[in-house]
């Protein structure tokens, strides 16, 4: 008996061992929580198969912001946290959309290409102030986004748009609401629903995953093509790679580009994901939990790959996703649910900023 007991607990040891040395000791801490968390939530007499769809529908919708993190980070630049920069131009492409007419499909691609040539500007400009500051990158971005998000408070508040459904119904004519419903143009969860199916009670929003994924494999495509092998050499040796002719700085801007517009393109889909385009400060902090992610899934701050961005995601938007209902659950009575989702959000966040030195 006490033998088997002994070879249990050796089995479990290598196991976990095992795991750790593969996702990284702080990803499988998160990932081991995330199941507790759960297991309460069970307990709590939750339904485990709207967890798991909730859990699944967050990780669709965060993926692309949280890939456009890769680029970046492979560049030497860091963490894009000026990420609401691609967001507000992304933003600003689904209002123009809407004040178009446009519906449905068709929405959702002029959005889409007028998001790409604004976030392609803005990129430019970006890259520029970030080879302007090497070195102070990560806190310069910081700022650059909350600048950028308050100063585009004042563009949606001067706004002079006819269309009720657009402005503040006491502002004669001018100032973008709050928040605009997407489903009045349409295209509420068009992705989500496409090919959708349910397994055990489980809703799984197939065509969401596809775009994530079909994105996943064209960043892979183009970090391994000789613009991307030379953004990651830059960014892991960059005296190296200008010793052998490379143009760092040039391909910095390059990889911030294509961070920003990943960011706009994210904001798209995560829009018609939630149904809602939310203006003024609601980009303020998106960053952060896109960072987050990225880091939780193993990436550090000069190396990150497609993985750590799937694994990230789905581990830390869905503690998220599932956190708030089970603390709700035993906290019955209190409006705590932004009290514990900033708790829950922030604690991660400092956790995955607090490991990122340490990763095997």
């Amino acid at each position: 008996m006490e033998e088997t007991k002994k070879a249990e607990g050796f089995e479990v040891k290598s196991i976990f061992k095992t795991a750790s040395n593969y996702i990284g000791i702080p990803t499988l801490i998160v990932a081991v929580f995330w199941i507790i968390v759960m297991a309460l939530g069970v307990s709590k007499d939750l339904s485990l198969p709207s967890l798991l769809t909730d859990s699944l529908n967050r990780f669709g919708r965060w993926g692309i912001l949280t890939l456009a993190m890769v680029p970046a980070i492979q560049s030497g630049v860091g963490p894009n946290f000026a990420l609401p920069l691609g967001i507000l131009c992304g933003l600003l492409a689904e209002l123009l959309s809407f004040v178009f007419g446009l519906t449905g499909m068709v929405w959702i691609f002029s959005s889409a290409v007028m998001a790409i040539v604004f976030a392609t500007l803005m990129g430019l400009a970006y890259g520029k102030l970030m080879n302007a500051i090497k070195g102070s990158e990560m806190s310069i971005a910081t700022y650059t986004g909350f600048s950028a998000t308050y100063l585009f408070c004042l563009v949606w508040l001067l706004m002079p748009f006819k269309d009720q459904r657009l402005t503040w119904p006491l502002g004669g004519g001018k100032g973008i609401r709050q928040t605009i419903q997407l489903g009045q143009v349409g295209v509420l969860r068009i992705f989500d629903d496409f090919l959708s199916f349910k397994i055990f009670g489980v809703t799984i929003p197939t065509g969401l995953f596809l775009v994530f994924f079909g994105f996943c494999f064209l960043m892979w495509l183009f970090m391994r093509s000789k613009v991307g092998l030379a953004i990651s050499a830059g960014g892991s040796n960059p005296v190296f790679a200008n010793a052998a002719g490379l143009n760092v700085d040039r391909n910095r801007i390059i990889a911030n580009v294509v961070s920003t517009v990943l960011g706009a393109i994210g904001i798209i889909m995560y829009g018609q994901s939630y149904g809602y385009a939310q203006f003024y400060a609601d980009p303020l902090m998106m960053a952060f939990p896109a960072v987050a992610a990225v880091l939780i899934g193993g990436a550090t701050v000069s190396r990150a790959r497609i993985s750590h961005v799937i694994v990230g995601t789905l581990i830390f938007q869905g503690l998220l996703a599932t956190a708030l209902p089970v603390t709700n659950a035993f906290t019955e009575g209190l409006d705590l649910s932004e009290t514990l989702r900033a708790i829950v959000q922030n604690g991660v966040i400092l956790y995955a900023l607090m490991q990122v030195g340490g990763r095997k």
